[in-house]
């Protein structure tokens, strides 16, 4: 059974309609700040409108699902992925339907987020129609990167064609209790649950350059990876978002990665990257699972200490960490990488005394025949916007209000 149900929860609308409407002429209102402004208009283009596309599903019964993964052990539900995939398409298919009524070319900023309203899940994207400054030019695209990154990516090489996304669904609650049966397993990795979780979060990866093959684009730039929880018990969803690009430069690059590269180095570090000579090749990610052998579990392994070092959760965490690097290292090396930028580190505590330690990063490789439009970044392609409208409402009455997840 799903997790959702198939059907809109708005029953006064019919299913596949979408109610669009041809916006008036007036002032544009956009999500777009004053720095992205100026670097769209160096690149050529004009603000549209802010548009939205979204999907709103009915949280379905989730009992049969809870059956049905007790042989899940932490890998894909595919059930749920696949229901979560057609929801995020339905909100970009709606926003592209949008975009089309506003008479734009492009659109920028575009999100693909959850909100969780009660007994309801709302599919949202929302982002910035731009239009060529000069009628008949400039190709049509979605991108999930801003006006600043947009610049520093086309600025680059990096011709945007088209959002895409790759995620997986897989279970955390499963995982959890099978792993009692770990308790008195010796400390060190647990190899079997290392190469689940390597070959779950790997899924999503392969499936955001699996769309970005459909778009003819031969890399994928600006990748953002999310983790959240999706209404069920025990159940998180990892979702990649990025902008699927070509690049003529990157020949010799995509000849190392079965012809399409991914990064999720920020568009700055993109910039700066290209004009020192260097492709990237490959997002890497590398997970280790590592048992503590502890009956209580890790919380439990503090209730008896005053101070001072816990050389076990030392070792053990040294030992997570080596573990995950090697694995970056060793796939790296495999793709001819000279480097692995961005590196950053995670850790789960998966329970019963068992932790996740996820690495994560773009190797490059310095190449000929690469460099930059501009001989530097403007100003305003590198300041970042400041809030100003600030929300504490939640922190100041301790409740839980509904707030978009990318």
């Amino acid at each position: 059974m799903s997790i959702f149900s198939s059907q809109p929860a708005d029953s006064s609308a019919q299913p596949g309609e979408i109610n669009c409407q041809i916006k008036p002429e007036g002032p544009i209102y956009t999500g777009l700040s004053g720095n992205e402004l100026y670097c769209l208009e160096s690149i050529g283009y004009k603000p549209g409108n802010l548009l939205v596309g979204n999907a709103v599903f009915a949280l379905g019964v989730i009992g049969g699902i809870k059956s049905s993964l007790r042989t899940a052990v932490g890998g894909e539900i595919a059930q749920v992925t696949n229901m979560i995939a057609e929801g995020r398409r339905l909100s970009l298919e709606r926003f592209s339907n949008e975009l089309m009524q506003n008479g734009a070319s492009a659109a920028t900023g575009v999100t693909s987020e959850l909100v969780f309203h009660p007994d309801n899940v709302e599919f949202l994207s929302v982002g910035s129609a731009i239009s060529p400054s000069n009628p008949g030019n400039g190709a049509r695209f979605t991108s999930a990167s801003d006006g600043q990154e947009l610049f520093c990516q086309v600025d680059a090489g990096y011709d945007p064609i088209d959002f895409v996304f790759g995620n997986v669904a897989y279970s955390i609650g499963v995982a959890r209790g099978l792993l009692g049966g770990l308790k008195e397993m010796v400390r060190g990795e647990v190899t079997q649950f290392s190469n689940i979780f390597n070959q779950t979060r790997n899924l999503a990866l392969e499936r955001i350059i699996n769309e970005a093959r459909t778009k003819n684009a031969n890399s994928v730039v600006g990748i953002k990876t999310t983790i959240l929880p999706v209404g069920v018990s025990g159940v998180q969803e990892m979702v990649m978002i990025g902008t699927a690009s070509y690049n003529p430069q990157l020949s010799a690059a995509t000849s190392l990665t079965e012809g399409v590269i991914t990064s999720d180095l920020t568009a700055e570090e993109m910039w700066n990257v290209t004009k020192l000579g260097y492709a990237p090749l490959k997002l890497i990610l590398g997970t280790s699972v590592f048992s503590l052998g502890l009956a209580g579990g890790i919380k439990a392994s503090f209730r008896n200490l005053v101070k001072g070092e816990v050389k076990v959760l030392s070792e053990l965490i040294y030992g997570a960490r080596e573990q995950s690097l090697k694995r970056v290292h060793d796939q790296a090396e495999a793709i001819g990488a000279d480097d692995v930028l961005g590196i950053k580190t995670y850790i789960y505590d998966i329970g019963s005394g068992v932790i996740e330690f996820l690495a994560i990063g773009t190797a490059v490789k310095r190449m000929q025949g690469l460099g930059t439009r501009s001989e530097q970044l403007p100003p305003q392609a590198i300041i970042r916007d400041k809030d100003t409208f600030v929300n504490v409402t939640e922190t100041s009455y301790g409740v839980s209000l509904q707030t978009p997840i990318r």
